[in-house]
């Protein structure tokens, strides 16, 4: 990538973050939405006013209208580590029909929500708050761990934009990659690579590992792809793109050493997966995920229900609000299957790697949040990009796009649910 083409995704990444964050501030003064939501049957309960008071991670007024929903884990983990007592957790004979609730630290055979996150991101925060509090810049645990986290998904999104755009370069020039960046900045859930959330974290290590196997630079591709594998369990699936490439390049063919290196940087996915396994995190979270949030690997059975029931409420539901929500899962899963057809004749590893992540989150026992999980996608913004050659398309994207990203992000803003 040259310098002046690099000097424009920052420039667009710094207006970009300057007007996300300001917006979500001006928000805040000029309005004042309260709850409950009602848009499914369970965010009333958690969207009543003052319900966010009650959770120590997410009353600091410092930059409140970056945290809501899983902030509070993230900010707890960089805070108060996995066990911080702060955070709801879950006995060990937890079920829907038992609801038995423990104190980490306290109770035995008890299980911190936290556990349900991967440690990189929370890590990660927890490394910059503590360069923050040595500045002694005057703020609270919680504002510095709010500021660092909000840093550190900044930090990630340029990566994310650089990323994406050598992806697409090839494929639609300098302009249509630059287009493909700007729609991914502007998607209805774009907004979230500003927040207190994994989300720009994980698609800068996921682009950067997917644009450095496509440049054969394995040794950063590896690397990349196993700290998207700590950030994210979804970063896994990088193994399938990486495996592509490796045998439609014959490597077995090449030398010896060079094979087997490549082999194993190809397996960086699942070796560094493998590792988190080992580890006492990986058991906790398989039980906090299943018991507590009602999630599973290739939960087909489960998911098939909650989707069917998602795909009636369409016709059926009584509040407008769970019609239009449902609305954008389905078109955020429709675009994001439409994008990986686009590519599986252009870049078939980065196709099969968009159907995979589409899979593992459509199988993953919930019927929610595909809006911000289509981000993780290459092919939704390359094809948005592609069909935006056309001026009218371009300009009439740009505007549905912003005009459902600004009302989403007022949601967050305001604790609403949005994905």
């Amino acid at each position: 990538m040259n310098r002046a083409l690099l000097k424009k995704l920052v420039l667009l990444w710094l207006g970009w973050a300057v007007i996300l964050l300001a917006f979500q501030h001006w928000a805040v003064m000029r309005l004042n939405i309260e709850g409950p939501d009602k848009v499914l049957d369970w965010t009333a309960g958690e969207t009543y006013p003052g319900a966010q008071l009650k959770k120590y991670y997410l009353s600091d007024l410092f930059m409140n209208a970056q945290v809501a929903w899983d902030s509070e884990y993230y900010l707890s983990i960089a805070v108060g580590g996995y066990d911080d007592p702060k955070v709801q957790a879950v006995a060990g004979d937890y079920g829907w029909q038992n609801q038995h609730f423990c104190t980490p630290g306290n109770d035995e055979d008890c299980y911190s929500l936290n556990y349900a996150y991967f440690p990189l991101y929370p890590l990660s925060t927890r490394a910059l708050s503590a360069i923050l509090n040595a500045l002694a810049l005057g703020l609270s645990p919680v504002a510095a761990a709010t500021l660092a986290g909000v840093l550190v998904s900044l930090l990630g999104t340029l990566g994310a934009m650089i990323g994406l755009c050598c992806l697409s370069l090839p494929l639609l020039g300098e302009e249509g990659s630059l287009r493909a960046v700007f729609f991914m900045l502007v998607f209805p859930s774009g907004f979230f690579l500003g927040q207190v959330y994994t989300e720009g974290l994980f698609l800068g290590l996921t682009f950067g590992a997917l644009a450095c196997m496509q440049e054969r630079k394995w040794g950063w591709a590896a690397l990349l792809a196993a700290l998207a594998t700590w950030t994210r369990p979804g970063g896994a699936i990088l193994l399938l793109p990486f495996a592509i490439t490796w045998w439609r390049d014959h490597s077995w063919k090449m030398e010896w050493q060079q094979a087997l290196l490549r082999g194993l940087a190809a397996l960086a996915p699942a070796l560094s997966y493998g590792v988190w396994a080992l580890t006492p995190l990986a058991a906790r979270f398989h039980f906090v995920e299943e018991h507590y949030f009602g999630r599973g690997f290739l939960a087909l059975g489960q998911s098939f229900e909650r989707w069917q029931q998602a795909y009636q409420s369409l016709f059926t539901a009584a509040d407008a609000q769970t019609v239009f929500y449902y609305s954008l899962e389905f078109g955020a899963l429709l675009l994001g299957a439409a994008g990986c057809i686009f590519l599986l004749r252009k870049a078939p590893a980065l196709a099969w790697y968009g159907l995979a992540v589409l899979g593992f989150v459509f199988t993953s026992g919930s019927a929610q949040g595909m809006l911000r999980y289509v981000l993780a996608l290459p092919g939704l913004f390359t094809l948005l990009a592609y069909w935006g050659r056309k001026p009218g398309f371009d300009r009439l994207w740009t505007l549905l796009s912003i005009l459902l990203m600004g009302m989403e992000v007022l949601l967050f803003t305001f604790n609403f649910w949005v994905a």
